[in-house]
């Protein structure tokens, strides 16, 4: 295990290659971003938008999907606002055991400002089983949930004849996962091969349940990408400003209610994250004990290439917050998919990555390597 030589990126993160000079990709993209001639960038996005015109019946201009978040909710603003288009927003939303208040409310506050929203739910039944599954197969819940989440905007799209889908941060500039990474730095149609989507082939769901219950979990073909001349945009490319923070004081400011639980239960320095649910945290921890990095790595890196925050004061919070969760938060979880506490913890011991981590005959989970230094 070895860490990115500026800031707290560890070479444990799937689909990820550092540079010859020990800098992750996202690192080695910032320093890049130095010379970006932004109004150029605004440009291109102009032209490349011109090859989309609204086709006749064509409602919309666009596609967006939505979680009434930080991202979506800057992104739904600036795409109508400064680029004067007409979006239609999409939300894949969860059941109602599972969505929180806050994510209820967040959605209506982009519906109040006035953008047109689908809201998709796939049948509650067939999703709790497969996030039973995904959690004793993989000990992550979300394996099945995501190719849901991820595939609803490109099967509204066909549906919808809308063939721009405009989509937040590249995953393979800013986060490092570089399998996703296109023609272009805007170019989002290899998102498909990102570890999410790639790692969640539908072979062992139709073990489940059968396959007419499986259509909200298809992301549709390369083939039904080009037959309805689909383009997904990475916005993300054309923003300088474009971080996690940033956008969460941006649309704060636009209504967005945020998380006003502790830090220790979340591991959310600051509230803004993945607000319309909160099981999420635990799959952050999970992260964690598997690949050595959560939430809280993710919110220090974008800090320290920003200048916010020294790399020993990322090191400082990394080690105190990582592997935060509540105890409520996996109680309520484990009482979803029908599993006891102890039943968790066990699936999550059998999981844990013994060359990073060491178990104690308490249950306690202890790092063997050094934050920032690694083995």
């Amino acid at each position: 295990m070895k860490y990115c030589t500026r800031c707290l990126q560890p070479d444990t993160r799937p689909n990820t290659r550092f540079t010859e000079h020990g800098l992750c990709p996202a690192c080695d993209y910032f320093d890049r971003l130095g010379d970006v001639d932004w109004q150029e960038r605004y440009e291109i996005l102009q032209d490349l938008l011109a090859k989309f015109p609204r086709k006749p019946g064509q409602m919309f201009d666009c596609i967006i999907g939505v979680s009434g978040g930080k991202d979506s909710l800057r992104q739904a603003l600036w795409v109508r606002d400064k680029l004067g288009l007409k979006p239609l927003l999409v939300c894949l939303s969860y059941p109602p055991e599972q969505v929180t208040e806050r994510g209820v409310n967040n959605l209506s506050n982009l519906i109040e400002l006035g953008f047109d929203v689908v809201v998709s739910s796939p049948a509650p039944q067939t999703w709790r089983k497969l996030m039973r599954a995904s959690f004793d197969r993989f000990t992550n819940w979300a394996r099945s949930t995501e190719m849901a989440l991820f595939s609803s905007v490109p099967q509204l799209a066909i549906r919808y004849g809308i063939p721009l889908i405009l989509w937040g941060e590249n995953p393979g500039l800013q986060l490092g996962d570089l399998k996703t990474l296109g023609r272009t730095g805007y170019d989002g149609n290899n998102l498909r091969y990102m570890n999410t989507l790639s790692g969640g082939a539908m072979d062992w769901m139709l073990e489940i349940s059968d396959i007419k219950n499986m259509i909200p979990y298809q992301y549709p073909s390369p083939e039904k990408f080009e037959e309805n001349g689909l383009q997904i945009v990475y916005l993300g490319w054309f923003l300088g400003d474009w971080s996690l923070t940033n956008n969460g004081l941006y649309s704060t400011l636009n209504g967005l209610e945020v998380r006003n639980d502790k830090v220790e239960n979340t591991g959310d320095l600051r509230g803004v994250t993945s607000l319309d649910e909160d099981w999420v945290t635990l799959n952050q921890m999970i992260k964690y004990y598997k690949f050595g990095f959560g939430r809280v790595t993710d919110y220090c890196n974008e800090e320290i290439r920003l200048g916010r925050i020294s790399r020993d004061q990322g090191i400082e919070l990394v080690e105190k917050y990582d592997d935060s969760c509540s105890d409520n938060y996996i109680a309520e979880f484990s009482d979803y998919i029908g599993i006891s506490v102890d039943q968790f913890w066990g699936q999550v011991h059998r999981s844990i990555n013994r060359d990073l981590f060491d178990v104690q005959s308490d249950g306690r989970v202890v790092r063997k390597f050094k934050v920032g230094a690694g083995l």
